[in-house]
């Protein structure tokens, strides 16, 4: 009884099989099936290869939310050089209330040469050009988001010749704390004093003449410092052509938390706009001689994570490669097999199409004599 309801089980499982086995004597190959099958075989392999490169890169998904936190302080790193001397020049900070000073003791005034040597100036060129690619191609922030950590430093590179030239520039570097709030950060004539109605620069002992605010900008972000990440004003030069000249920028920062699989960091990326005007007060154009970077920061947060395709995802993609390349090439080999085989039917009925002439007026359905019709005649 067992062994009965084994084999009924048994024969059960076998008429659900939904592959159905074909014996080899009834399985008829040609050559045109070899190649369909040869050219399914290598368009497998190839979008198999091109799947799995897929599956081996990654990309940015960004998202979007409203930054929240207002009571954190925002770093702002620094590195500008400065075609005057140091004793000529002063930074500092002024927020949006133009009331408070930000101290900006964490800010290094260096002597240095302001014209660079071959290899720095080789190191300013190529961030130039990259800089010129990125407002071109925006996709490349994602490359320079995932090799952030892995790239080499975007600092300028020291000077490898021994210049007896004497400094004429002050070099600007290091960072300082703010508020979270608009603010102005700007580099004039003279040291910053505080004021009780705001601040001032003790600027009357300097003169006119000694006034350069040719500049060059090796590095500003605002944020956590990320090695790697180039900023919009990276590598930027300007050199004024008047003594009492206005250099502003007007910069956008938006907060944001990079994520990937070799760094989490919280910096922001900011967008900037320039612009620069001669001070003549005669003409009408008022201010201060000045390089002036007034910031503002967005509400909304950032999120940059760097995502991968599942493994899982990739199994479905490549079944679906496989099974689809199989199911379209069957159908094209039976498309083609069939159109092939009406052409040679009609060309083998126009073989032996019967010859029918026309004699006065009579159809003549004869066919040809053969040499069998001749003996039976005969």
């Amino acid at each position: 009884m067992r062994r009965l309801s084994r084999k009924k089980t048994l024969n059960l499982v076998k008429e659900l099989d939904a592959f159905p086995k074909v014996p080899v004597s009834y399985v008829e190959t040609s050559a045109i099936g070899g190649t369909v099958s040869l050219i399914a075989f290598t368009t497998m392999a190839l979008l198999t290869i091109m799947e799995f490169s897929v599956y081996q890169d990654t990309w940015m998904k960004y998202e979007y939310e409203v930054d929240k936190d207002f009571s954190s302080k925002l770093r702002i790193n620094v590195d500008i050089t400065v075609a005057m001397k140091c004793q000529y020049v002063g930074a500092d900070v002024l927020d949006l209330a133009e009331t408070m000073v930000a101290a900006a003791d964490g800010l290094v005034y260096e002597s240095v040469i302001f014209d660079l040597s071959p290899q720095q100036r080789e190191w300013q060129r190529m961030l130039q050009t990259i800089q010129s690619r990125l407002q071109e191609e925006h996709s490349l922030q994602d490359v320079i988001f995932k090799s952030a950590f892995k790239s080499a430093s975007t600092a300028l590179p020291p000077r490898e010749d021994n210049s007896l030239q004497p400094p004429d520039a002050c070099r600007i570097h290091g960072h300082l704390y703010v508020n979270k709030v608009a603010g102005n950060f700007h580099i004039t004539v003279g040291k910053a004093i505080p004021h009780p109605r705001g601040h001032a620069h003790l600027a009357a002992l300097v003169s006119h003449d000694s006034y350069n605010f040719s500049h060059r900008i090796d590095h500003l972000s605002f944020g956590e410092l990320v090695p790697g990440i180039i900023n919009p004003l990276d590598g930027t030069e300007k050199i004024a052509t008047d003594h009492n000249q206005m250099f502003q920028y007007f910069i956008t920062v938006v907060p944001t938390k990079l994520n990937t699989y070799k760094i989490s960091a919280d910096t922001h990326q900011f967008s900037v706009t320039e612009r620069e005007r001669a001070i003549n007060h005669a003409a009408g154009s008022h201010g201060v001689s000045g390089i002036f970077m007034k910031y503002d920061l967005s509400s909304l947060m950032v999120t940059v994570t760097e995502e991968h395709m599942p493994f899982w995802q990739f199994l479905v993609r490549l079944c679906g490669i496989i099974g689809g390349i199989f199911s379209t090439t069957g159908m094209l080999h039976g498309i083609g097999k069939s159109i092939v085989e009406i052409i040679c039917c009609h060309f083998r009925l126009g073989a032996y199409k019967p010859v029918t002439s026309v004699q006065d007026g009579h159809t003549n359905n004869h066919l040809p004599l053969t040499k069998n019709s001749i003996h039976s005649t005969s």
